[in-house]
């Protein structure tokens, strides 16, 4: 009932990034008015993911779950290229930030083909959980980019949490390890969900405590490598899921 609405709203999603990006070399003018565009076309494609997402019955929560997951992925997407967009604006072609401006719009156009692809595999019991998976692993590869940035996260948190975090890497995997062996979709689907919340809880905790005031450079560079680490593993683990 709601997939040819979220298709249309999705595409005028992709026009108004394109005037986002081409914005950033325009007037001010243009560039706010592109900026609203997409304000507006996002908040309606989040409406309608949501009731598709409610027209699923309460009887698929994780499936559900997947939904919202996919439309939250473009908002950030989203909010990040209006972010990449503002630090562009009037500045020459080779401007170090115009090549960040291309990646965000880059990571956006893939968010939206990935909600897509999800809306369109939410019906077909056969894929629905290798779908979830994929965007999952998606997910991750993109939390793993930011967290290995140059960006000092805003606050710092203690090395007592980056331990508590990693508890969830132990539950997802042994989630991981059952939805491989039994293959049925729901449990697939149910370990793409926890892989994604395990995954940038860790990444999240393991940034701010690497950035601790008591906490050394040399320290610092080997949580930041191990966190690094675990993370390439998770997803040779899911990746791994997916073969099966």
């Amino acid at each position: 009932s709601y997939r040819e609405n979220i298709l249309k709203t999705a595409k005028a999603l992709v026009e108004d990034t394109k005037l986002l990006v081409s914005g950033a070399a325009s007037s001010q003018d243009k560039l706010a008015q592109a900026a609203q565009s997409s304000a507006n076309t996002i908040t309606q494609l989040a409406e309608v993911v949501k009731l598709g997402a409610a027209s699923l019955g309460s009887d698929d929560p994780e499936t559900q779950v997947v939904l919202i997951n996919a439309i939250k992925d473009v908002a950030k997407a989203l909010s990040d290229l209006i972010g990449a967009t503002k630090g562009a604006a009037s500045k020459p072609a080779d401007d170090p930030s115009m090549y960040q401006l291309k990646g965000a719009a880059k990571v956006m156009v893939t968010n939206v083909t990935s909600l897509l692809k999800t809306v369109k595999a939410v019906e077909d019991e056969a894929t629905r959980g290798t779908r979830a998976l994929e965007a999952t692993i998606e997910y991750i590869k993109q939390e793993l980019t930011v967290f290995q940035s140059s960006e000092v996260p805003e606050k710092t948190s203690s090395p007592e949490e980056s331990i508590r975090m990693t508890k969830g890497i132990t539950m997802a995997t042994a989630k991981a390890v059952a939805a491989g062996n039994s293959c049925r979709q729901e449990d697939v689907i149910a370990t793409a969900n926890l892989s994604r919340k395990a995954v940038a809880d860790m990444l999240t905790a393991c940034k701010q405590a690497s950035y601790h005031p008591d906490v050394s450079e040399d320290v610092r560079e080997r949580a930041l490598r191990f966190g690094t680490e675990c993370t390439l593993g998770y997803l040779e683990l899911l990746e791994h899921v997916l073969l099966v």
